[in-house]
């Protein structure tokens, strides 16, 4: 296995050698699920012409990248100086302690300091870095597809059974390849798992066993895929934890719903434009609840640059409040910065009626967040669970097991991976 792994490290930093900055450089690793990257390209410019001498090379990569290359790189002592991740917790360990390269990090603790645990080892107080944006999964209907069909949306607290059900309809008078799809990601199908009741934290910290909540949308996403339903392309498509988004089926009229979060608003209105009217729907109900999934992106300093110094000072640039404030309200994210939240002065960039009614309804949902939801963020066994659910259910869609099978391998993979961090 070690071996293994440095024959992958070297591969890794072979490809992308180019991520490591070298003296008087700073490098930021970027992902976009929609317009961020022209707006950070534009941030990063004018903090440049703020700060002569220090050059940011701003590195746009695909999040493939940023979830299965950086962590090799980083487990080589490697990478970029910044990085926009979402895997947050589980290698939190190579993130670096910002507090004595930032000017005020008692500012730092008041406005970002409710999500630190997300990105910082357990019993640490490192300041490693600060949510871009803070996000919760839901849904997205087609609303033009659903009239079309002659076929009402679903209320406030519809079920899954009751959307599903609804998209099919419209799927079958529409002529859709399916009716609805979820991203291909263990952590979109979380809220939905915590909604049916499961848990996947045992009260020590460790991961407990799928339970009957797990398994009870497991069987249901399954049957639907089956039943030409939900999408199956999406999930057969890649292999192990690859992730795959469906918002291009949604903003091609494949499908009347999709499943996935907060961030795509952003990617719909720009992609979308006038071709179809659609609306945000929060998450539909289980059997014990509504609940999305927070979460969102950080942006962490890494532990092994050279600049550490000017390292603070990008991030410094980054949080400052009007700089948040510009970044929330051109990519249409919303906002983690307490003092932004507090103002409520945002002025979203953008004159579609659906924008602002979907930012309102995640706003709205967040309050339906269960309390097993809500732990997931911080915990730093979330990443190798949601890994282990999206592997094995994607592999039942594929024939390749039966879902006896992939429950007990889902146990089996989350064991190995906390065996072999310990």
């Amino acid at each position: 296995m070690k071996i293994v792994k440095s024959v992958m490290a070297a591969l890794a930093l072979g490809l992308m050698s180019s991520t490591a900055a070298s003296a008087g450089d700073v490098r930021l690793m970027w992902y976009s699920d929609g317009v961020e990257g022209e707006v950070i390209k534009d941030l990063v410019g004018r903090f440049m012409k703020e700060n002569p001498d220090v050059n940011v090379i701003l590195d746009n990569v695909a999040y493939k990248v940023v979830q299965e290359q950086l962590p090799i790189q980083l487990e080589a002592g490697q990478g970029p100086d910044i990085a926009r991740v979402t895997n947050l917790k589980t290698i939190a360990q190579h993130w670096l302690d910002l507090t004595p390269h930032i000017k005020d990090p008692a500012y730092w603790q008041a406005n970002f300091g409710n999500e630190f645990d997300w990105m910082r080892p357990d019993g640490s107080k490192a300041i490693t870095g600060f949510m871009t944006q803070i996000t919760l999964t839901g849904g997205f209907a087609n609303k033009t597809l659903f009239e079309q069909a002659g076929v009402p949306l679903p209320g406030p607290k519809a079920t899954w059974d009751e959307w599903v059900d609804a998209a099919a309809k419209v799927q079958a008078s529409q002529k859709l390849p399916a009716a609805f799809a979820i991203d291909r990601s263990g952590h979109r199908i979380s809220g939905p798992n915590v909604s049916y009741g499961a848990n996947y934290i045992k009260p020590d910290g460790s991961p407990a066993p799928v339970d009957a909540g797990v398994k009870a949308f497991a069987e249901k996403l399954v049957k639907w895929t089956a039943e030409g339903k939900h999408m199956k392309e999406v999930w057969v498509s890649a292999a192990g934890s690859t992730y795959r988004a469906a918002a291009e089926d949604f903003i091609n009229a494949q499908i009347a719903y999709y499943y996935s979060g907060s961030w795509q608003i952003a990617n719909l209105e720009t992609k979308i434009g006038n071709s179809f009217d659609w609306v945000a729907t929060g998450t539909p109900c289980g059997t014990k609840g509504c609940s999305g999934l927070a979460g969102g992106a950080a942006l962490v300093a890494i532990k092994y640059t050279k600049n550490p110094k000017d390292v603070g000072r990008v991030m410094d640039f980054l949080a400052r409040e009007d700089i948040v404030k510009e970044f929330t309200e051109r990519t249409l994210f919303l906002p983690a910065h307490k003092g932004v939240i507090a103002k409520g002065n945002l002025d979203f960039k953008s004159n579609n009626p659906a924008v602002k009614a979907a930012l309102q309804k995640y706003v709205a949902a967040t309050a339906d967040i269960m309390p097993a939801a809500a732990a997931l963020p911080a915990w730093k066994w979330a990443t190798p669970y949601y890994g282990a659910l999206v592997t094995r259910i994607s592999q039942v869609m594929a024939g390749e097991l039966k879902l006896d099978e992939a429950f007990a391998r889902m146990d089996k993979d989350i064991a190995d991976q906390v065996a072999q961090a310990k």
